[in-house]
């Protein structure tokens, strides 16, 4: 199951269904019911309105282990093997992908208000600034002894 859920972490809705759907891995259905599952989990909790799936994402994915049954099997000689039959827990997060913020161009605060300057006088102000600091005492490099035998 780990392996089905790897493959669409961080992957956008529509991807990651059709990668499930087309899986030959038995577990893919199983994954593909809990991602459908969660897209309409996710529009029906939206009161706006439906969510556009272009804009979805599976933001989290991850499979923790279930309650596992013990069944025994017989054995040669009367003994019994113990079979295990292992469940888990799928958990997927899906969410909307938010627009990339522009940063805009660089402000400085003054004392009478904001004023914006822009990134090239910034950066030549701020290489003006590190000309005018007294540079600090290098500290004499240790000497290297030589021993000649």
């Amino acid at each position: 199951m780990r392996l089905v859920i790897d493959l669409i972490r961080g992957r956008a809705v529509e991807e990651a269904l059709s990668i499930l759907h087309f899986s030959t891995k038995h577990a893919a259905k199983t994954a593909e019911k809990v991602l459908r599952s969660a897209i309409s989990n996710l529009q029906n909790k939206d009161e706006a309105g439906r969510v556009d799936t272009a804009t979805l994402f599976v933001r989290v994915a991850f499979v923790d282990g279930g309650p596992t049954m013990k069944r025994i099997s017989p054995a040669p000689m009367g003994r019994a093997f113990r079979i295990r039959k292992r469940s888990n827990h799928i958990t997927i997060v899906v969410a909307q992908r938010q627009a990339l913020a522009v940063p805009g161009p660089q402000k400085e605060v003054a004392a009478k208000g904001v004023k914006e300057v822009p990134k090239k006088e910034a950066k030549a102000k701020d290489t003006a600034a590190q000309e005018s600091k007294p540079k600090s005492p290098q500290e004499p490099s240790p000497k290297k002894s030589k021993t000649v035998s």
